[in-house]
């Protein structure tokens, strides 16, 4: 980019401040903050009042500002707000997961038209640079899955109710009182705010525009202090993990649920608010990522990297799109699940393909075996409502038809 940037930036919270210190910070490149559009007139600032604004049209259709930085909750005003920019031909950065798991494949069609970038390295586990890894140094590997801990939050509710004894509620609201938790914890602690994330990892990873609400998430809010127990008497932890793994040449599984992993696995030491993604490809291996996934500063870090970015013309190429774009979502898959459940009813409810183990002792009774995804995407609201639990067990998936239930594209490449 030839011209010098000038920012019109949507939203001074925890992330636009921390935006703020790191720009006025940084001595790689130099740009000017033209705008800032903020909502409530009465919040005192520590900027020049002159800086701001409460008309979003003073950034969008100001032709001096040459990049759009939208930092706002609103996931439905950030659409308008980000489409509006890149039709005016401004390129964007953006941190909001939800309105690109929601939109993501008709913007980036925008920013092809328009010919500006839209950047968003931010929306995806904070400080961490997953998104660019996956379109540069990953864009010719033939990639397995992306997995991890994407939700700051979850674990560190997670680690309370491992380290310190707490039950599900009151590590929820330690995490609430710490600013970790919103009052409303439901995308956080139900896993909706992993599965944006995953949503966005896997256009890159795979090339896979998904639907948002055709991918499974389960989060950790009905678990209870047996199933804690139960993992820790088997020396395992309860992990919320985001799971993004090619089946085949034409299928990807992809779903969000809580997954018992032992020791061995590089997420059993990601604690508290940090987030960690694992990276599994057929000649790099797993190569893990660890940092901080929230925080204005941490958060405030990916936005100046693509802010960066920007200064020398970067756009996402979205390679293996371009690689295949037969990619799609299967969630016709087999995987292992421990599941806590009350009566007899809930198993008649709940089919499994096969079991291999089965406890029942008082209140506390547990399965493991074999499921279908599409048993528990059906079954959803039912195990929420009857306060059920599950975790997934082990790395296996299994495409239905397949022989032996195994993962088809490893048995390829083995041979060949």
């Amino acid at each position: 980019m030839s011209t010098k940037l000038k920012l019109g930036i949507f939203g001074f919270g925890c992330v636009g401040q921390g935006l703020h210190q790191v720009l006025s910070q940084s001595s790689g490149f130099k740009t000017d903050i033209v705008k800032v559009c903020v909502k409530d007139r009465a919040k005192k600032r520590t900027l020049d009042p002159s800086l701001f604004t409460f008309d979003k049209n003073e950034i969008l259709n100001n032709p001096e500002i040459n990049v759009v930085v939208e930092l706002i909750d609103d996931a439905e005003e950030a659409y308008h707000i980000v489409k509006y920019a890149l039709q005016q031909g401004k390129h964007v950065v953006t941190a909001n997961k939800k309105m690109l798991a929601n939109h993501l494949y008709e913007l980036t069609e925008l920013q092809q038209k328009h010919n500006v970038s839209l950047l968003y390295e931010a929306s995806a586990c904070g400080s961490i640079p997953i998104i660019r890894t996956l379109e540069e140094y990953y864009d010719n590997e033939l990639l397995y899955s992306v997995s991890g801990i994407f939700n700051g939050t979850s674990n560190f509710i997670l680690t309370k109710t491992i380290f310190e004894n707490l039950s599900y509620a009151d590590a929820l609201k330690k995490a609430q009182d710490l600013g970790f938790a919103e009052s409303d914890p439901t995308n956080d602690v139900e896993g909706y705010d992993a599965k944006f994330k995953a949503v966005i990892l896997a256009a890159h990873a795979f090339g896979l525009f998904a639907k948002q609400e055709e991918v499974f998430n389960f989060g950790i809010n009905t678990i209870a202090i047996d199933d804690i127990r139960y993992a820790k008497e088997k020396g395992k932890k309860i992990k919320l993990v985001p799971t993004i793994k090619k089946l085949d040449k034409n299928n990807v599984a992809a779903f969000v649920v809580p997954q018992l992993i032992n020791s061995e696995n590089y997420l059993f030491n990601v604690e508290n608010e940090y987030n960690g993604v694992i990276v599994e490809g057929a000649f790099s291996d797993k190569q893990f990522l660890f940092g901080k996934g929230a925080g204005g500063n941490p958060t405030g870090s990916a936005v100046l990297s693509d802010i960066s970015a920007l200064s020398y013309g970067y756009r996402y190429e979205y390679k293996k799109f371009k690689q295949n774009k037969d990619i799609k979502l299967n969630n016709n898959i087999l995987i292992d699940i421990y599941l806590r459940y009350n009566t007899a009813d809930d198993l008649n409810k709940i089919k499994f393909e096969s079991v291999n183990e089965k406890y029942s002792s008082g209140n506390y009774n547990y399965v493991i075996g074999r499921i279908n995804l599409k048993q528990l995407i059906a079954n959803r609201d039912y195990i929420q409502k009857e306060n059920l639990f599950f975790a997934r067990v082990g790395e296996e998936i299994g495409i239905v038809g397949a022989k032996e239930n195994v993962n088809v594209e490893e048995k390829e490449l083995v041979l060949g």
